[in-house]
């Protein structure tokens, strides 16, 4: 078949182009990263750099090269077992608290499994005959041009967890080095207001053109009750008043099990907060800094969010009026500012602190998981975690919309987690 003859030619042809940034895109994340960084796995949660790396590569060699080439053989023999996350349909996988005990293989090796992973990509796009293979149907195109789809969107996934990875590995280190050598800008200060909204049915979930999840589908009415949302991000300044307030040594504010949380763990403040001689200071990936107490307070669990919304008598919203509430800014995109990895805009609607919500999380009504190995992507999890909305500061504007579903437990605070109160 004569590429030229293909009618979907332009289209494959931006897919392409869109693999091979996302790919770079990646690759540039870690550019500022020393070697002896890629091998570092200080907790469980937290994966060394080469593994997503390696992880990312993998999951095109396992949905795309194996089942679409004929005759395509592995780059590494173990690398299915090292690099497959938590797909059991794809067979055995090494443990995620174990990831960091692997020396080999080499930082240098995934580069070249990226680089051969991408040329073989490439070439079997654009329908080439390659390894002998026959060429692919109109049907099998059309499965690889949706697993690619879903290849690009979780490797932008996997770019976020970088960087939430990359500032964990650094500031576990005394001298906390910066991941950029460029100032934080000052965040400015807001106005404290909120958005009511009256009862209504509204429409949730994903529909239309444009990629989802599948766990932001189907949509479905759902019906809110009378509320309020705030239009501002909790601060630095207003969660310092927290803590000044002695929150966190008052159970009345906690959950019972955040409570145990704080206790057991002798949690007194947001992950990365720290007291140098009486004054507050922040590690970011900028490094160091002095609490900056307009920015949006960030790294707080779903624990320490519901306590703050207690003491503040407020609540967290529901997923279902996060979604309404950004609904309403449909075509309000908070623009990435370049070389900017720490959210410092509290009156931003999105791209600056995953917020949480009191919403679990679980499926839709009339939820169907994605088919094949693809089926264990999100269904698997939706089991003791809460859904957080909105996007971070180093979510891809590309990757996101407004009906996004992250998730995470409520004790986690890795992640660029902030809050967004609402009341009845």
């Amino acid at each position: 078949m004569e590429i030229s003859s293909s009618p979907n030619l332009s289209k494959l042809l931006l897919l392409l182009e869109r693999y091979k940034a996302t790919r770079a895109e990646t690759s540039q994340i870690c550019r500022r990263l020393e070697i002896e960084d890629f091998c570092i796995q200080p907790c469980a949660e937290v994966s060394p750099p080469k593994w997503h790396l390696g992880h990312t590569t993998w999951f095109f060699e396992e949905l795309i090269l194996v089942p679409f080439l004929t005759g395509y053989e592995r780059f590494g023999e173990q690398f299915s077992l090292i690099f497959n996350s938590y797909y059991k349909a794809a067979g055995l996988h090494w443990t995620q608290q174990n990831r960091g005990h692997l020396s080999r293989p080499t930082v240098t090796e995934i580069y070249q499994y990226r680089e051969r992973t991408d040329q073989l990509i490439a070439k079997l796009l654009i329908h080439i005959d390659l390894l002998d293979s026959e060429l692919l149907d109109s049907q099998q195109s059309s499965e690889v041009a949706k697993l690619i789809e879903i290849g690009i969107h979780h490797e932008q996934q996997h770019q976020e967890l970088l960087y939430m990875d990359i500032k964990y590995i650094l500031h576990c280190n005394p001298s906390t080095p910066p991941y950029i050598q460029q100032p934080l800008p000052a965040s400015k200060e807001v106005t404290p207001s909120w958005q009511s909204f009256d009862s209504q049915l509204t429409e949730i979930g994903h529909q239309g053109d444009g990629y989802a999840f599948d766990n932001e589908c189907p949509q479905h009415k759902s019906y809110l009750t009378k509320f309020s949302i705030s239009e501002t991000l909790a601060t630095n300044r207003e969660y310092l008043q927290f803590i000044e307030d002695k929150g966190y040594q008052q159970a009345k504010y906690w959950l019972s099990m955040g409570w145990d949380w704080v206790c057991e763990n002798n949690i007194i403040s947001p992950l990365y907060w720290r007291q140098v001689n009486g004054q507050w200071y922040e590690y970011t990936l900028h490094g160091l800094a002095p609490l900056d107490f307009n920015a949006p307070v960030v790294h707080v669990s779903y624990f320490e969010a519901t306590a703050f919304a207690q003491w503040r008598q407020c609540r967290l919203p529901t997923e279902q009026e996060f979604e309404h509430y950004l609904r309403h800014h449909q075509n309000t995109l908070t623009a990435l500012q370049a070389n900017v990895y720490h959210p410092n805009k509290a009156d931003a609607q999105t791209h600056q602190v995953w917020c949480w919500t009191q919403s679990h999380y679980s499926a839709y009504p009339g939820y169907k998981p994605f088919e094949g190995k693809l089926e264990e992507y999100n269904g698997k999890f939706m089991c003791n975690q809460f859904v957080l909305r909105g996007g971070c500061i180093t979510t891809p504007s590309s990757h996101y919309r407004h009906t996004y579903r992250n998730f995470y437990q409520p004790h986690q605070q890795w992640m660029f987690s902030g809050i967004r109160l609402a009341k009845d």
